[in-house]
């Protein structure tokens, strides 16, 4: 017999969510049926649509990470910057597919699901190498959580630096802001957020964030269009092996610009960190693996 209290709080999280859930009986009474609102692997069903999974996806990939890919490719210029882009595609599209096999085990259609990475590395590796995958994932979210941050800081900053050039003039004194009252607020921010226990309950954000995401991205693409068209006029030129060292920079600065644009690649990959808490939140009973799709 289920617990009514389970039934009452299943009836309450799906209302207006899942129809299905909702049954006629012989006396044309509208009842709720538990058991049509559980997956079948016993959790609340799953509410996630491509439109919400696309988004996660979108708001992963075209993220902030983006804007300093001209700037990366400018400095590494027309050879080495797209192998380097095509490679770290590969390895993202290599991680992604390995991620999205192994979200159910044994079996990749209809094993036991993994919700998150460390399910997944608990249930087909095992032993010590949870914990070093461990300490890999979150020392990368680490990474690009402080990433964010100080790209978030920085940039309202910058808004708030032109804001005040523009009123002041350049070279203003009072124009100088710290970053670091908004990398605090920006942190805050994200702590609140975090508390949120699913992940599908973001959809709404991430729906905002990539009509935001492409937004920024059109305006940087239109941006760098209309500066190498102005060509010469703006001292604007591009080469194939990108900053030249002795004209425009020194060796040691060509080194250390050379592996910053290489980091600023790798960090606009971020899509295959939240993968499986995407496929977590899809409403399919089975999603199918990508080695199934491609027999």
């Amino acid at each position: 017999m289920s617990n009514p209290s389970t039934a009452m709080n299943l009836e309450q999280h799906h209302h207006h969510q899942d129809p299905e859930a909702y049954t006629t009986n012989k006396n044309g009474a509208v009842q709720f049926d538990s058991r049509k609102a559980l997956d079948d692997d016993g959790r609340p069903k799953r509410t996630g649509t491509w439109v919400t999974g696309s988004a996660h996806i979108i708001t992963a990939v075209i993220g902030s990470g983006v804007l300093s890919l001209a700037w990366a490719i400018a400095q590494l210029g027309w050879v080495a910057g797209p192998v380097v882009l095509m490679a770290f595609s590969f390895i993202t599209f290599f991680t992604s597919t390995l991620l999205a096999d192994a979200y159910r085990s044994p079996d990749p259609v209809t094993g036991h699901r993994n919700y998150t990475y460390m399910d997944a590395v608990r249930a087909h590796l095992g032993g010590r190498k949870v914990q070093l995958c461990g300490l890999a994932q979150y020392g990368n979210l680490v990474g690009i959580t402080v990433g964010y941050t100080i790209t978030a800081s920085i940039s309202i900053v910058a808004v708030k630096r032109s804001n005040c050039f523009h009123k002041e003039g350049h070279g203003a004194d009072k124009c100088h802001v710290s970053n670091t009252p908004y990398m605090a607020i920006f942190g805050c921010i994200q702590l609140v957020l975090s508390q949120i226990p699913n992940f599908h309950k973001l959809s709404w954000l991430s729906i905002l964030a990539a009509v935001m995401s492409f937004a920024y991205s059109i305006i940087g693409l239109g941006l760098s269009v209309a500066t190498v068209a102005g060509g010469d006029r703006k001292g604007v030129r591009t080469t194939l092996t990108g900053v030249t060292v002795g004209v425009e920079v020194t060796a040691a600065q060509k080194v250390w610009r050379t592996f910053q644009a290489i980091g600023d690649i790798a960090f606009a990959y971020a899509y295959s960190t939240i993968l499986i808490e995407i496929q977590a939140s899809s409403s399919s009973t089975y999603i199918l693996p990508s080695s199934y799709l491609l027999h």
